[in-house]
């Protein structure tokens, strides 16, 4: 398989600062998920233009991209819109766009038969116009186009040059940990000629063309210097569009190959400053080496759109609050002072604590706060100047987005607990807010936010200012918004915790659960609430309430849980308990979850324990969650009766054996409130206990000892008595252990449990015995040492 690679590599005017960007594309792909996105309540993309977005605040390299990949293909749109202007009446759109870009898609696999040949046929039909001689490009093409016509040929002419730079100016799309050797167009005949093309035109598209071609020779040339000279030669009579600034952004790089960094860095904010399209590649290759550079760069700009585009970049990377102050003195109506101003708010989001608790030392479980507790600690976290600069800001009201400083003031404001004043300019942000989805959303948000943060305790009246924004939140949201950007889910969390604090505050612990959840860990989804079987009827009688209030009914409604898996945890803990009548009418209130199917058999007993073996063998009848309860039923009162004893307790020992931690039906066990995990130590302690206890197992077997009629099945009981030995003696070794990584070795794999000892003192002679050597290590080690 060949590496992979694009025809999108052959259009040609790519960006071509590789050698001075460096190469980022390690790992590339972008990121669908960005921390801060779901832990921020203030939604950037409301407040700043589109081509800032890779430097809002993020914890990847480029917010929502993670790596800038775009480098062979950032201008194809500018690109195919130019030549199809040029090109109107003489070449349909397609036509163009296969001469310019061929096909986009990437490839991941060299397939001959279906490469684009645009590259080959523009070298034939230049070949065409050179010799004047037919051939098969020249007959295929002059069926679609009219190729005497004069653009026509200008196209094919200019493309067929561009091409011959290409060679060493596109990337490859493809990663490598070893530096990537940038490479040089060596011609120096091909780029004259390129420059006296460019000296000979009079149409000004051409013209512009050519001179962004023979900059880009220059710069991918042995002698770079030449670009610069070049560039300063021509520049004053050059259009300042996109190609000019890309232009621009060769000569910065080539400064900064000569290491003079502080024009580099002037330059590169010149290009940041007029130029969208390379904001995210100027803002990386801005690198002042020290105060000294930055000064100097300073120095340079020759006027305020100049420093404030310095600035700019330089509170991408250091401070945003300087560099808001700087700019607004410059240019109070910058356009750069908007993605700073969320980057500013973002970042101060983070220092918010929205878990209502508290660390409290290592090992300890985490402090509990209240709501003015919690108040208390976030309110001494917002930083006074940056909510007087924006208060000030937003006061003049004379910025390019008025209403992005009023939202964000309010929405400090609330951080602060002034929520009189933050109400006031959420209010006044309406007066230019635009009249966009998103940012209209943007304010609901944030006003839901502040009157939520007034309760301090929840009544009829105050409940009502939430209730609508509570739904719009829960349920709303999730269904109807397609998009992408805005910030909701932080306030959805924020809001339930929030509620479920004031619940806790009032002695409402079932409320508090529906809105907090107990959740056991990050990796489990077990909920300890349940263990309290108060608390758990209390619940039950909650959730069936049917003339429930709006809050209540809103908080039912998000809480995961629902009545029937409350009644299929009671199903599972009467089932450990032995109360199986218990479990079946428990279990008759699951819905479907009394249909789910084991995996495997459960009254089978094997000598080792393979679920997955178990699983995967043969079945004559597979048993549902009632089956398999009905069956233990029927069983017990055969026993009770004294029928069959011995096969009776038998397959019941199998039976409690296979539910727990070591058998091949946890699926059993294995539901919300329970948990879920490998391992028991992924469960809680009293869940852990539950699973790891083969004491009514132990019990049926000996039942089934004491009943056997044949050395063979008391060989089998005294056997299956000693896997619940060995378990037992597991679950006392490591019961203090919290996590599997804390076990320190003892050298002790195993003892020789009584039924070992009883299993080789007086059934050596049959035939369960040598099965057991043959497929227990234990027991052979046991025997053999």
């Amino acid at each position: 398989m060949k590496r992979i690679f694009s025809s999108k590599l052959f259009l040609v005017f790519s960006i071509g600062l590789l050698s001075v960007y460096g190469v980022i594309y390690a790992c590339a792909g972008g990121d669908d998920w960005d921390f801060f996105g779901y832990n921020s309540n203030f939604t950037p993309e409301t407040f700043a233009d589109k081509s800032y977005s890779p430097l809002f605040l993020s914890n990847s390299i480029f917010y929502g991209i993670g790596f800038d990949t775009e480098h062979n293909s950032r201008f194809n749109k500018n690109i195919k819109e130019d030549w199809a202007s040029y090109l109107k009446g003489k070449a349909d759109t397609t036509s163009v766009n296969y001469f310019l870009i061929g096909n986009e898609t990437t490839r991941y696999y060299s397939d001959d038969k279906n490469v684009i040949k645009n590259k080959e046929e523009i070298a034939d039909l230049h070949a065409f116009y050179k010799n004047k001689k037919e051939n098969k490009t020249s007959q295929k093409w002059g069926k679609k186009l009219n190729l005497k016509e004069e653009k026509i040929k200008n196209f094919v002419e200019f493309l067929y040059l561009a091409q011959k730079i290409e060679t060493v100016s596109i990337g490859e799309e493809n990663w490598s940990y070893e530096p990537v050797v940038a490479k040089t167009f060596n011609d120096a005949k091909m780029i004259q000629s390129i420059e006296n093309v460019y000296n000979t035109l009079s149409d000004p598209f051409l013209k512009n063309r050519y001179w962004f071609l023979t900059m880009k020779a220059r710069f991918y040339s042995n002698d770079k210097q030449k670009a610069i000279d070049f560039f300063n030669k021509t520049e004053s009579s050059v259009p300042k569009n996109t190609l000019y600034y890309r232009a621009l952004s060769y000569v910065a790089g080539i400064n900064y190959k000569q290491k003079k960094y502080a024009t580099s860095n002037y330059l590169y904010a010149k290009v940041f400053d007029k130029c969208p399209e390379l904001r995210v590649v100027t803002a990386y290759s801005f690198r002042p080496k020290n105060d000294s550079d930055w000064n100097k760069a300073l120095l340079m700009a020759k006027t305020n759109d100049e420093k404030a585009a310095l600035w700019a970049i330089h509170g991408y990377y250091k401070d945003e609050k300087q560099a808001i102050e700087k700019i607004y003195e410059l240019n109070p109506k910058s356009e750069h002072l908007n993605y700073l101003a969320t980057r500013l708010v973002n970042g101060l989001e983070q220092s918010i604590n929205n878990s209502f608790q508290q660390d409290s030392g290592d090992n300890q479980p985490r402090k509990k706060l209240t709501v003015a507790e919690s108040k208390t600690e976030n309110q001494a976290k917002v930083d006074k100047k940056a909510l007087d600069l924006i208060a000030k800001i937003s006061a003049a009201g004379n910025t390019d987005r008025p209403y992005l400083w009023d939202l964000s003031l309010g929405y400090l404001q609330t951080l602060k607990g002034d929520y009189a004043n933050a109400d006031k300019n959420l209010d006044k942000a309406v007066k230019t807010l635009p009249k966009t989805e998103l940012a209209g959303m943007q304010l609901r948000l944030l006003h839901f936010v502040n009157n939520l943060s007034k309760i301090d305790k929840l009544t009829d009246k105050n409940e009502k200012t939430i209730l609508a924004d509570l739904n719009w939140l829960y349920y709303e949201l999730p269904k109807t918004y397609k998009g992408q950007e805005f910030r909701y889910q932080n306030a959805s969390s924020w809001s339930r915790s929030y509620l479920s604090t004031l619940y806790r505050e009032k002695g409402d612990l079932v409320m508090t659960e529906i809105f907090g959840e107990s959740r056991y860990s990050y990796w489990n989804d077990g909920n300890s609430f349940y263990d309290n079987e108060k608390v758990l009827l209390e619940m039950k009688v909650f959730l069936e309430k049917p003339n429930k209030t709006e809050i209540e009914k809103i908080g039912a409604g998000i809480y995961s849980l629902k009545l029937k898996d409350i009644n299929n945890f009671q199903a599972v803990q009467a089932t450990f308990k032995n109360k199986i009548p218990e479990a079946i009418e428990f279990m008759k209130q699951t819905d479907s979850v009394q249909y789910y199917k084991f995996l495997g058999n459960p009254f089978n007993g094997n000598i080792k324990d393979c679920h997955d073996c178990e699983h995967a063998a043969y079945q004559k009848k597979k048993y549902s969650q009632m089956d398999f309860l009905t069956t233990i039923k029927d069983m017990q009162d055969k026993l009770a009766k004294k029928e069959d004893v011995y096969t009776n307790s038998l397959l019941l020992g199998n039976a409690f054996y296979n539910i727990s931690h070591f058998g091949n039906g946890r699926t059993f066990y294995e539901i919300s409130i329970v948990g879920y995990g490998s391992s028991p130590y992924s469960f809680r302690n009293s869940m852990k206990e539950m699973i790891t206890n083969n004491s009514v197992s132990k019990m049926y077997y000996q039942k089934a000892f004491e009943a056997a009629s044949n050395k063979e099945q008391k060989a089998k009981c005294l056997y299956l008595i000693s896997k619940c030995e060995r378990n037992d003696y597991y679950n006392k070794k490591y019961n203090d252990i919290n996590n599997y990584w804390e076990i320190r070795d003892d050298k002790v794999n195993f003892i020789a449990w009584n039924s070992f000892k009883a299993l080789r003192k007086d059934y050596s002679d049959t035939k369960y015995y040598q099965d057991v050597i043959a497929e227990c290590g234990y027991f052979n080690t046991y025997v053999n040492q």
